[in-house]
């Protein structure tokens, strides 16, 4: 790659990163970076797993000095969470996701407008209160949930939310906090499968996840100093972003 190709690498990494740590979707800017770049989409996909992992370490452990949450109130979600990411990324390697891509879409586009019309329980929550054992249903949600981030990553943050604010009811702060958690536990997970299979571009990864991490830093610290409110705003954004490019609007524009 050329220098320059480096600084895009690393700046579309940053803004990868603090949308990921403040909302979700950040994935959608840097698989098509990566496939420009020229890595297949299988590729990109698994090579896309060590920025994100490592954005995830700096997240976690910023949002854990800022002790806004605790780590066992995050297992017992991430336990079912990692199962099902074995099973995605197993089904990742050898799949077109284009109908999965639409089903998605819409989803998101449903949860922009539970967001823009009820925001109250997503910024007030629960009052500090931790979380217990998952029911049976919240194990089977967030099993589902671990597929589909093993499966393609893009948007899991979205679904981790919806799953940690509606179902377990904390607010977008506490929510982000341990969405980063859970993800950084089944990534590694992920990303063994697309090593296995040589789905993976070290280099690229790495420089990649240098503007992944510095994202995560500076998302969790806007998170817990501008608060819930701030963070629905960049949530109902990224949303909307999101959902249009899996459409495929951007690409009609492109045109």
């Amino acid at each position: 790659m050329e220098w320059y190709y480096y600084l895009a690498v690393v700046g579309i990494g940053i803004i990868a990163g603090f949308i990921n740590t403040l909302a979700g979707g950040g994935s959608l800017l840097t698989l098509p970076l990566l496939m420009f770049l020229g890595l297949p989409a299988n590729v990109a996909n698994g090579t896309n797993r060590i920025a994100i992992l490592l954005q995830n370490v700096v997240g976690v452990t910023s949002f854990k000095k800022q002790k806004i949450f605790q780590l066992k109130e995050g297992i017992w979600l991430a336990i079912p969470a990692v199962t099902g990411s074995l099973a995605g990324a197993q089904i990742a390697v050898n799949f077109s996701e284009e109908i999965m891509r639409k089903v998605i879409a819409s989803l998101l586009l449903l949860m922009f407008i539970i967001i823009l019309v009820k925001p109250e329980g997503w910024i007030n929550g629960r009052d500090g209160k931790p979380i217990g054992r998952p029911t049976l249903l919240q194990i089977l949600i967030f099993f589902l949930i671990g597929i589909y981030g093993g499966f393609i990553q893009a948007g899991v943050g979205f679904f981790l939310l919806a799953g940690l604010v509606l179902g377990a009811g904390v607010d977008l702060v506490k929510a982000n906090a341990l969405k980063v958690f859970i993800i950084l536990l089944y990534t590694p997970f992920a990303l063994l499968i697309f090593m296995i299979h040589d789905q993976v571009d070290y280099k690229t990864g790495l420089i990649l996840a240098a503007g992944n991490m510095l994202g995560a830093f500076i998302g969790s610290r806007v998170a817990v100093s501008w608060g819930p409110a701030f963070v629905r705003i960049v949530l109902l954004t990224a949303l909307f972003f999101s959902a249009i490019k899996l459409l495929g609007f951007f690409d009609l524009f492109l045109r």
